[in-house]
């Protein structure tokens, strides 16, 4: 009876067994099939890693080229040249009292020494000095111009670099082991120098004025009492420093030496009254005999500082000028070596006037590419420079020659004798052929 089912028996156990055999195969391609997944992952992962890493690469160097400063184009009939050394913004310059050089600081941690023989030359030669780990925003000759010191931007303080021969017969200039000790407690907007080489002075932005010696050792320490500073400078003649800020005067002190040579005492010396609101900046000509402040009231003013004020003179106004740009923008000032010619800048844009007749002469617009952060004549008040971007731009200073024709004729007209005519006359052919070769002189 159970023999007839075997066939049956046997079909259903071949077609279980085949069942599990292809079960057992699909399983096994599975497993197979995820551990290459599995082993395949790290390697795709990481190639797709490299690819974002290489993106997110040249994604910041595109970036880097976008945000690098496109060079100002700047031209004028009397731009004299453009000296372009410099990587990185340019903070501070200053002419050395021989007149043979300019030095320029800025952010890209180099001093760069320029010969002024080369202004109107193609190439501008420079020396350059590094400043390790840090950057300068003000520099200063030294009165021999064999040493400049500069104000240190993160050490806040004065490190000094004396020139040195180099074995090829060359020139350097290395810092010296220590800089100066910190004191300031607020930020130092200037520098300076004594041209007798006795003292240095360094300024803040909140009422202190220090007077150090070459040893780095402070001398005196002046609370000017304004609020805050904008501004203080050493004279020429290097009696005096002189500060400006909230109130709307310019203070005056002398610094007195012995006759050995000995630090004694600062004293309030007179003071600059006449403006209506805070001063911005003022400047004294080559022999300290004249002073000229710009003010936020809106007026540039020039002054007479020759006076006894040890007998309580004060000084004398002699010009008075509008200038509306102050009264809205700090603004920066320079007065040519004989005064007869006042520049301000606000801005990016520097107007000059005439002293003599307190009008505007000239005016560049956008000469910079930043706001210009110094301005300044050359010793012989040839040339006007001034810095905001990487570059120092030289203009001719047109308004001083044209002041040299006025003031020769007139006195043309008072000479006495043949000999002082003739020097007169010399003069006032040599200022006219600068203005004509120029193309701006007056007819």
């Amino acid at each position: 009876m159970e023999l007839p089912q075997m066939p049956e028996l046997m079909g259903l156990s071949l077609l279980v067994g085949l069942l599990a055999l292809m079960a057992t195969a699909a399983v096994a391609r599975g497993w197979l099939r995820a551990e290459e997944e599995r082993s395949s992952r790290p390697v795709r992962q990481k190639v797709n890693g490299s690819k974002k890493s290489g993106t997110k690469k040249q994604k910041q160097q595109q970036r880097i080229r976008k945000e690098k400063p496109q060079p100002h184009n700047f031209t004028h009939r009397l731009l004299a040249a453009a000296l372009k050394s410099h990587n990185g913004n340019i903070s501070c310059m200053d002419f050395s009292s021989n007149g043979k050089y300019l030095a320029t600081c800025a952010d890209d941690r180099t001093v760069r020494i320029w010969s002024t023989k080369d202004f109107l030359q193609r190439e501008h030669r420079s020396m350059r000095a590094n400043v390790e780990l840090d950057h300068a925003t003000l520099v200063r000759f030294s009165p021999d111009c064999r040493a400049f010191v500069v104000w240190l931007a993160n050490g806040d303080t004065l490190r000094v670099f004396k020139m040195t021969k180099r074995e090829d017969g060359g020139f350097t200039f290395t810092a010296t082991p220590e800089d100066f000790p910190k004191k300031h407690k607020a930020p130092v907007i200037n520098i300076g120098i004594a041209d007798t080489g006795k003292f240095i002075m360094t300024v803040s932005s909140d009422t202190m004025v220090l007077i150090w010696n070459l040893k780095g050792q402070v001398l005196s320490t002046i609370n000017t009492n304004q609020m805050n500073n904008t501004y203080a400078t050493i004279s020429p003649c290097s009696r005096f420093v002189a500060s400006c800020g909230f109130t709307p005067d310019v203070k005056v002190w002398e610094v007195c030496f012995g006759k050995k040579g000995d630090f004694q005492e600062v004293v309030r010396a007179f003071e600059l009254k006449g403006h209506a609101a805070a001063v911005h900046f003022f400047a004294f000509s080559n022999d300290s005999r004249r002073m000229a402040s710009v003010s936020k009231d809106g007026t540039w003013k020039l002054w007479d500082t020759d006076v006894e004020y040890k007998k309580q003179q004060d000084p004398y106004l002699l010009r008075t000028g509008r200038f509306e740009e102050a009264s809205t923008m700090p603004c920066r000032l320079a007065l040519s070596p004989d005064t007869h010619v006042l520049a301000l800048a606000s801005g990016t844009s520097i107007h000059l006037f005439n002293t003599r007749r307190g009008e505007k002469e000239e005016y560049f617009e956008q000469v910079h590419g930043e706001c210009i952060t110094d301005l300044s004549f050359d010793i012989t008040g040839r040339f006007l420079a001034s810095c905001g971007d990487r570059a120092v731009r030289l203009f001719h200073n047109t308004p001083g020659h044209r002041a040299v024709v006025e003031e020769m004729r007139d006195l043309l007209k008072r000479a006495s004798s043949e000999s002082t005519r003739q020097r007169l006359q010399q003069q006032l052919a040599q200022a006219q052929e600068a203005l004509k070769s120029l193309g701006a002189l007056k007819k």
